[in-house]
């Protein structure tokens, strides 16, 4: 295993804990609040760590499994992207619903997945050489624009077609309903980065 597959794993797990830690709060009941906070930070960091040695491993006999490994928390790290441009385009507007929402959740998508764009090509597929760069973001592109159909289509089909749930903020649904949109889309845009964008 790499050194950057060490380092690139701990940062995403701490910076998931952080986004965990200040979006879900709210449903942490109060006795176990302080153990939450204390626990994510350390804990998010071990089982990303522990994800892609175990990834590593496996990918031994099996590539895919290692390459699928590290594009999920290139996946997890530009989601919590995304979610951290969607809660600041919510908080400053204080609209959580609608058009509103579904122009926000395609802004912090796209946004996000220029980040990931270089996260997957440089570390979860190795693609070290530059020369293919322009034609792989064209069809990087292509396949993360029917990505974004699915995502925010799943998103706002939680957010507002089944709607707020269990009592908890707008807000905070807005980011579940986000979550969603991202697994929704999360298997086609690894099928598409592999076999299209980036095959070998």
């Amino acid at each position: 295993m790499k050194k950057s597959d060490i380092v690139y794993s701990l940062i995403i797990g701490e910076i998931t804990a952080i986004y965990f830690v200040s979006a879900f709060n709210e449903i942490v009941p109060d006795k176990f609040l302080k153990l939450y906070n204390f626990s994510l930070p350390i804990l998010f960091p071990i089982l990303s760590l522990l994800g892609i040695y175990v990834c590593y491993l496996i990918g031994k006999k099996i590539l895919v499994i290692y390459e699928l490994g590290k594009y999920f928390l290139a996946g997890v790290f530009a989601t919590i992207i995304d979610l951290g441009i969607l809660n600041l385009l919510m908080t400053l507007t204080d609209l959580t619903f609608g058009w509103y929402y579904r122009i926000f959740k395609g802004i912090s998508f796209l946004f996000s997945t220029f980040i990931k764009f270089f996260i997957t090509k440089f570390w979860a597929f190795e693609k070290a050489e530059t020369g293919k760069t322009l034609k792989e973001t064209i069809y990087f592109f292509g396949v993360t624009f029917i990505g974004l159909l699915i995502n925010v289509f799943a998103a706002s089909f939680v957010n507002d077609t089944i709607g707020t749930q269990w009592g908890i903020s707008n807000q905070l649904w807005g980011n579940i309903a986000g979550i969603f949109g991202a697994l929704a889309s999360f298997a086609w845009n690894f099928i598409g980065s592999k076999f299209i964008v980036f095959k070998k």
